[in-house]
């Protein structure tokens, strides 16, 4: 038996616990960026993903009016900087509501390097720094979605295998509900199945599912 929830009746916070408690689990966005003042602001976003390919877009969403947003409304750049496991707790640090003024880079004591291609600095620590010029914004409701086209990647030697950024080296942390956060679980691989090759998936009996004699 299922409960069932109507947004409208339970309430904009309620319902807002219920999605991020079922939409697990979500990467972060570690974003830094600068103000129009010359402060740099680092703060982590949970709900991040890549919106397209070619070009290559990535897109975070401030839910309110952040200081990430702010800045990137007013320089038009930032940094998506990966949220790496040892970095824990330095990461949520960041997620604190510091005044405008006050730089996170400081105020938890992360060291920073310079970008190639944007303004706003990379957190030296983290293994991969994706440096984004501001493509668009859609506003929804309360929130803004903010994508932003890669204009370079820099990514740590070290976790590299192959030419490739491997998983269990990048040590990804994730977010789920409540104030609980996840690290890399067991790894499944399997390949996508072409149409070509179908045998009716897992519970099929190699006849395409409908049964044979």
């Amino acid at each position: 038996m299922r409960i069932e929830f109507d947004p409208e009746a339970v309430g904009r916070t309620p319902f807002y616990k219920l999605l991020t408690s079922v939409v697990v689990p979500r990467p972060i966005a570690w974003v830094s960026t600068v103000s129009a003042a010359g402060t740099c602001n680092l703060a982590p976003h949970s709900f991040f993903t890549v919106a397209c390919v070619a070009p290559p877009i990535v897109q975070f969403t401030s839910v309110g009016r952040k200081d990430s947003l702010r800045n990137v409304e007013e320089t038009g750049e930032f940094v998506v900087n990966f949220a790496p496991e040892q970095l824990f707790e330095q990461i949520n640090e960041t997620a604190t509501d510091f005044p405008p003024e006050v730089g996170e880079f400081e105020a938890v004591g992360i060291a920073r390097e310079p970008s190639l291609r944007v303004k706003p600095p990379r957190v030296a620590a983290s293994s991969v720094a994706l440096e984004c010029e501001l493509h668009s914004t859609v506003r929804l409701g309360d929130s803004t979605v903010v994508f932003g086209r890669v204009v370079h990647a820099a990514v740590d030697e070290h976790v590299m295998d192959d030419g490739h950024p491997e998983v269990t080296r990048l040590r990804p942390l994730a977010r789920l509900g409540k104030d609980e956060w996840a690290t890399l679980g067991e790894v499944l691989e399997r390949p996508r199945i072409r149409y070509a090759d179908w045998d009716g998936g897992a519970g099929g009996d190699g006849f395409g599912g409908q049964g044979g004699s």
